[in-house]
């Protein structure tokens, strides 16, 4: 007689006990051996597959041996995704239908255990009602909006303690917590103002609604207010200067987030959660273009986020949210909707943005439209010629919300151009096929999606999402009046996520992606081949709720990508990422977060078959089929404080990367630039990121930010290239009333550790000052903003621009913006 069986030959528990012990055995089991040794051991098997390869054959001998596997590599590469997918699936069934046999010790919640929650929301100006506020219950990460009155409700809740967000744009978004006791309402009223510290809201990083401080990964937000005062083309330029965030370019244009010292193809761009299709990744000159005052959010993951987002996320994800309905799949009644303008001098800058939403019943109309355009900036010795861009969006959808089943159908279309100033200086200016002054890259981007999902749905599963997006990208390179280069990128991507039911202990969600790719250049300086690109995946993603102050997450993603170039060696790569990490309160508004995770990415198509000059990134590139996977292991450690005055946070990370993909400088030039081949070799970076926000005083709130980053090849110690320096920020908001008056001074330290040809840049220090005047009312929230930049007209170098040696930053100017919301 054991604590897990009764009676004579019983095979599985009965009584409270054993069920007790089995739950939880297998529940640790899994967390805490299996995974971490699945993780684990397939990194040992892959060194030890590695350091017992025997030596290469003749020539002859692999040559035949290659044309033997290249017949079957595909055949058999989608046996082993199939294979590997199958197994993977059933052990996250496996996990349901356990929790599901447990279900009365860690998922059921009896009928008599269900309570519910209630409340208005206010304006603290006021006292009238808030109309269509976001309020968000944690950690079930269900979201109801007030009614006219300002009233909401949540029924059937389960017994418990649970922490409530409410929300509106520009206000600040007020938390409270609240206990549900069986059979009762508790109640929770909300009373917001206008204030510098709003909560941050993310669905990003997990899938799902959740606050930043509930995260198990380092989350930044910037909501619509901050967007609307963005005087940029681009999204690096509107993220620039956000704790562990740099900006990559190539002009105004092209600035592409840089996270934590990760840049191209190991940081991905999304847009509403599903992948942009543009081709920033792959050329320094090559923009992410964006209209920031059309945007409801935009949410940066510092960090891996492998295990939802694929292998292109070994560095972070940057998620542009268009509307509110894309995070909560929630309807609304009546009429919401924004209007924006934007002016300012040194470039030119002038642009604005309109959208609308409205709502009947259980239908949503969408449609909006907007466009910002710049002139070449001056720097505070010289103009910048050629460095202006101009971009127009316009989109349009319909969604239905029901009880049970929602979909959304979405178009969206962008076109623009963005100019490329000369990268050379000096007699370059004039050489035969290298005079850039003209070079502009005139774009379309046109897109569909499909989203959707089943909610409320029958234990063990509560509901499934599902989207598909296909991506039509193309765009020119016109130099001297003459298209030089054709480029064509057709994306669709699809993935289904199935939510387990929460109810106690355990929640997670389980799921697959699927993406294919057809890209295709022509033209004279055409460096890659016509390549075929298809990826399927596998995930699992499990929390533990261990108390009221602790979770723990684990998970597990399988990847494979395959490579089918026009007349060249076709490639497969599978890989295994996964990772472990625990949220813990270690005190009131105080939390501790630590995560280990392992990586997988597979080499970038331009790293597996460039060859030819690339002005992009100044480099004649070669690549290599013969390319390994990218393999990371990390940890991630972050202290996180929130409470009604103060939102501090302070990060730690280190993370080594095996077979690290890098351009190595050969010495020689080819057509005037610099030889470059793709070579692999491990690297490892390290670095803190924080910030502080504190009331010092009623009217006087403290601002400050900083970050750095050291990464280097290890084997060699040589610097990476176009890493950020250690940067800082000061600044201090000084409020009365409806007024907000920021003076700050950003500060960057000079960067000497370079890599091979590569330039320093000296430190500087700027000096900005901003203004806002905020009016709120029941439906409306108007904001007036003024941005004076630069204003010591100090003359300064990015040192992650490609041509930061012939192209300083701009000087001074100043920016006005006006934004109003309705809801």
């Amino acid at each position: 007689m054991t604590l897990t069986t009764v009676g004579d030959g019983d095979v599985s528990p009965t009584t409270t006990p054993g069920k007790l012990v089995a739950g939880v055995s297998i529940l640790l089991g899994v967390g805490l051996f299996a995974l971490p040794a699945g993780v684990l051991a397939s990194g040992f098997a892959e060194e030890q597959a590695r350091s017992s390869e025997p030596p290469s054959p003749p020539k002859t001998v692999r040559t035949a041996a290659n044309n033997f596997l290249n017949k079957r590599s595909r055949t058999c590469g989608v046996v082993s995704v199939v294979i590997v997918v199958y197994h993977l699936l059933m052990r996250s069934l496996i996990l349901v239908l356990c929790g599901f046999l447990f279900s009365d010790l860690l998922l059921a919640q009896p009928a008599s255990s269900v309570g519910a929650v209630a409340g208005t929301v206010t304006l603290a100006a006021t006292g009238k009602p808030v109309h269509h506020a976001s309020v968000l219950v944690l950690p079930l990460g269900r979201v109801v909006e007030s009614d006219d009155n300002g009233r909401y409700q949540f029924p059937e809740v389960p017994a418990g303690r649970y922490t409530l967000v409410a929300t509106v744009s520009g206000l600040s978004g007020d938390r409270l917590t609240v206990t549900v006791a069986a059979g009762a309402t508790a109640a929770a009223n909300f009373v917001l103002a206008i204030s510098p510290l709003r909560q941050e809201i993310t669905v990003t990083a997990s899938g799902r609604l959740e606050t930043a401080v509930e995260t198990f990964s380092s989350v930044a937000s910037l909501d619509t207010l901050e967007l609307s005062t963005k005087a940029a083309a681009s999204l690096g330029d509107v993220l620039d200067g956000q704790p562990g965030v740099a900006k990559r370019s190539f002009g105004p244009g092209t600035g592409r987030p840089v996270l934590r010292g990760f840049d191209g193809d190991r940081v991905l761009i999304m847009q509403d959660g599903v992948r942009t299709g543009s081709l920033s990744s792959q050329s320094g000159d090559h923009g992410e273009p964006l209209d920031p005052q059309a945007l409801e959010r935009v949410e940066v993951v510092r960090g891996p986020a492998t295990l939802l987002y694929g292998s292109n996320a070994i560095g972070g994800v940057v998620n542009m949210i268009t509307g509110h309905h894309e995070a909560q799949s929630a309807g609304h009644e009546g009429l919401h909707g924004y209007l924006s303008g934007i002016g300012g001098s040194n470039n030119g800058l002038h642009g604005g943005s309109a959208g609308l939403d409205y709502g009947v019943g259980q239908w949503v109309f969408r449609m909006g439209s907007g466009g910002q355009r710049t002139a070449d900036y001056r720097t505070p010795v010289e103009r910048i010629f050629n460095s202006a861009a101009r971009t127009y969006s316009g989109q349009a959808g319909v969604a239905r919300y029901g009880e049970r089943a929602w979909f959304n159908l979405s178009y969206n279309t962008q076109r623009g151009t963005y100019q490329v100033p000369n990268a050379e200086s000096g007699d370059h200016h004039e050489e035969e096929g290298h005079s850039h002054e003209s070079v502009r890259l005139p774009f379309t981007r046109q897109g569909v999606r499909l989203a959707g999902g089943l909610r409320s749905l029958n234990r063990p599963i509560e509901g499934l999402q599902y989207s598909y997006n296909y991506t039509d990208w193309r765009h020119n390179e016109v130099s001297g009046g003459e298209i030089e280069n054709r480029f064509y990128n057709k994306q669709g991507d699809y993935r289904l996520v199935v939510e387990q039911r929460r109810s106690g202990r355990l929640s997670g969600s389980f799921g697959g992606w699927g993406l294919r790719r057809d890209y295709k250049v022509i033209g004279a300086e055409a460096i890659t081949p016509p390549v075929v690109q298809n990826a399927l995946a596998a995930f699992v993603v499990e929390t533990l709720t261990i108390s009221d102050r602790v979770r723990m997450q684990f998970g597990t993603r399988l990847e494979n990508n395959r490579f089918r170039p026009e007349r060249l060696t076709s490639r497969s790569f599978t890989g295994l990422s996964g990772s472990v990490g625990i949220n813990a309160t270690v005190w009131d508004g105080g939390v501790f977060v630590a995560n280990y995770n392992h990586s997988y990415r597979a080499p970038a198509l331009e790293e597996l078959y460039a060859n030819g000059p690339h002005v992009g990134n100044l480099t004649y590139e070669i690549g290599s089929s013969k390319l390994r996977r990218e393999r990371g292991d990390g940890l991630d450690l972050s202290l996180r404080h929130t409470t009604n005055r103060v939102r501090a946070e302070l990060n730690y990370f280190y993370y080594r990367m095996r077979d690290f993909v890098f351009l190595a400088p050969t010495g020689e030039e080819e057509d005037g630039l610099l030889v470059a081949e793709y070579s692999q070799a491990n690297s490892r970076y390290m670095g803190i990121d924080g910030r502080l926000q504190a009331g010092l005083h009623r009217n006087v709130w403290l601002n400050l930010g900083f970050d750095t980053v050291q990464a280097e090849l290890t084997g060699l110690g040589t610097p990476l290239p176009r890493i950020p320096p250690v940067r800082g920020r000061v600044g201090v908001d000084l409020r009365a009333g409806r007024w907000s008056v920021l003076p700050e001074v950003v500060m960057a330290n000079q960067q000497t550790r370079t890599f091979t040809n590569e330039t320093p840049t000296a430190g500087f220090a700027l000096f900005n000052l901003r203004g806002a005047y905020t009016v709120t009312t029941q439906h409306t929230v108007h904001l007036f903003g003024v941005n004076l930049f630069n204003t010591g007209n100090r003359l300064y170098r990015n040192h992650l621009s490609f041509i930061k040696d012939v192209a300083p930053e701009i000087g001074r100017g100043v920016s006005f913006s006006y934004s109003v919301r309705f809801f």
